[in-house]
């Protein structure tokens, strides 16, 4: 198998430098020759230290957005908007990668988009966690529907939810979340995270108002 067909089985993930360096082991400057690689469109940067194959090799096979957030920083699982999109809560198609992590807040730009990441603590971050299959030999880390709709409340600045009543017109009318789809989350689950949830009062106001419909 020649070096570019190597780089193209590994095309549905994200390429770390080091695997590159195992690929390369022949070449005498295995870095200048992943300069090379760069520079001809065959591999594509994400961070430092961090490739997928580029669009000169294959504008089909690369790995799927939410697979690159998990890896781009780790631990962490895509969540709020983005989450809330994928689960069909919100009607907004969103561009932005949205995820949480245990580590500091920070931003990604790449040529696939803009990843960003905020920071959630321990032992709330583990809640309503799933896997989730996006498409063949790929699977990412992603929010339950439940969590997603939490970690939105919890990390938007400046929503502070002070009764039942402005949580029902913080879904509904400034997030445009169907009523029946609301019906569908489970409480009881959610109202177990409670004691460890960050806004623990606006999120209580969440789960009353839920209850309601």
């Amino acid at each position: 198998m020649d070096l570019m067909q190597l780089i193209r089985s590994y095309g549905k993930q994200p390429i770390t430098h080091q695997l590159l360096i195992a690929l390369l082991k022949d070449y005498k400057r295995p870095n200048d020759k992943i300069h090379d690689l760069l520079k001809e469109g065959i591999l594509s940067p994400l961070k430092r230290g961090m490739y997928v194959v580029g669009t000169q090799l294959s504008d089909q096979i690369r790995p799927e957005p939410f697979l690159v957030a998990n890896h781009l920083l780790g631990p962490s699982y895509v969540s709020s908007d983005t989450a809330l999109s994928f689960h069909g809560l919100i009607p907004e198609r969103v561009f932005e990668i949205t995820s949480v992590t245990i580590k500091a807040s920070r931003n990604f730009p790449t040529p696939m988009g803009l990843f960003s990441y905020e920071r959630l603590g321990l032992p709330y971050y583990t809640f309503g966690i799933q896997q989730i299959q996006l498409g063949d030999e790929q699977w990412a880390m992603m929010a339950s529907p439940e969590k997603s709709l939490l970690d939105k409340i919890v990390t938007t600045s400046g929503v502070v939810l002070r009764s039942a009543k402005a949580a029902e017109s913080y879904l509904l009318e400034d997030l445009r979340i169907d009523a029946d789809r609301l019906k569908e989350l489970d409480v009881e689950q959610m109202s177990t995270w409670m004691d460890d949830a960050p806004k623990r009062d606006s999120l209580i106001h969440i789960l009353k108002m839920i209850k309601t419909l």
